[in-house]
């Protein structure tokens, strides 16, 4: 979703190929032919969805990927990217539906490309990666299966890289004035001025105060992790495992967008994990017991972390809403995309307020303890 290791958003940096310049990368970079391609969301990179014919002799058809073009700024980490990078073929390695890069014609994962002609002409990291098939959860009904299921796999995913990801590039997920960092929602001050003068506004400023009072002075008591940073509704794939059309059964088919990675707890990806969910239920706040229990069934949160959720939950909805007032401002052309959380978001943060933090937490640890003693509905 994001980009930045610091606390500047982006001011543009997005690139802004055509489609016969993206095709004629695909050639150039990477040796391929492109048979067909098409435009795909994205925050502040540029996503294109290719598919490209295979060499004469190799079996009909085409092979289908996704050409990820980074803004100009984050290109300038290769670090960064290279981490990130690593730690999808890591995923993938250890059974995870993540995307795989297809290799540059010199054999790399990833390559710094000039764009444009003249003085202005930016250069950006492009890879090439697998297309992984499925619908976004945002674009299914949702159940509290699925919802179990992403907070299942949010843990393990988190767990799996802070236990086993060894890559020399890790350190550059040190990234400590991310702005999406969820420890960072006090730098929201500094965008506020987006959300203009409103009811909004001050429900805002009241989580940034109360995270400055109430969740940063706990950080060193939480466990520490990698986070993913962006399991939302439109990063996580499914399909159906089931024939019943009343009921049906999901099951994770891609996990897409690992640009906010950064060091983080465990309880943030849980919180985001949240958040993002409740944006597609018809009765969000059930949304939280249901995700929380399906991360517990893989690592059980402490007292003090599930303490936290309430504010962390509010901290990304506010992260979420703010940064994307602020990017509209910006990427005018962009806004349609950059605020679809923004359509049910400020209804939902609006009344986890009115009803207060006791009555949300309830609600949730009454769900999630449900699960204790039976299988997932």
């Amino acid at each position: 979703m994001s980009s930045g290791n610091n606390c500047q958003l982006q001011t543009f940096t997005k690139p802004a190929l055509g489609e016969k310049e993206a095709m004629e990368l695909v050639d150039r970079v990477f040796g391929l032919k492109v048979s067909w391609i098409g435009p795909l969301p994205s925050y502040d990179d540029q996503n294109f969805h290719v598919r490209v014919s295979r060499n004469k002799g190799a079996a009909e058809g085409a092979d289908e990927y996704v050409l990820k073009i980074t803004n100009s700024e984050d290109s300038q980490e290769p670090d960064l990217i290279e981490a990130q990078t690593q730690a999808m073929m890591f995923l993938s390695a250890e059974g995870f539906p993540s995307a795989t890069p297809c290799l540059t014609r010199d054999g790399n994962i990833m390559s710094l490309e000039s764009v444009g002609t003249g003085p202005g002409n930016k250069k950006y990291m492009v890879r090439l990666l697998t297309y992984l098939p499925g619908k976004p959860v945002a674009k299914i009904t949702t159940n509290a299966q699925i919802f179990y299921e992403v907070g299942k796999l949010a843990a393990s995913l988190d767990k799996a890289l802070s236990e086993k990801f060894h890559h020399p590039s890790v350190k550059s997920l040190h990234r400590g004035q991310f702005i999406w960092n969820l420890a960072n929602v006090p730098l929201l001050d500094q965008y506020i001025y987006a959300l203009g003068q409103n009811k909004y506004r001050e429900v805002v400023e009241k989580v940034i105060e109360q995270f400055k009072g109430e969740v940063i002075p706990k950080l060193s008591s939480f466990r520490a992790c990698i986070n993913h940073g962006d399991l939302n509704d439109h990063n996580i794939l499914v399909d159906c495992s089931s024939a019943s059309l009343e009921n049906p059964q999901y099951r994770v088919s891609g996990i897409l967008d690992f640009g906010d990675m950064s060091y983080g707890y465990y309880v943030f990806e849980v919180a985001i994990a949240i958040m993002y969910m409740m944006i597609e239920s018809p009765d969000p706040l059930s949304v939280g017991g249901h995700v929380l229990a399906g991360f517990e069934s893989v690592l059980p949160l402490t007292e003090e972390e599930r303490g936290a959720l309430f504010l962390l939950v509010s901290g990304r909805f506010s992260q979420s809403l703010v940064i994307a007032a602020h990017t509209a401002l910006l990427y005018p052309e962009n806004k349609e995309y950059l605020m679809i959380t923004a359509k049910t978001g400020w209804k939902h943060l609006m009344t986890m307020f009115e009803m207060g933090q006791e009555a949300v937490e309830r609600t949730w640890f009454e769900t999630a303890q449900a699960y204790t003693d039976r299988a997932p509905a």
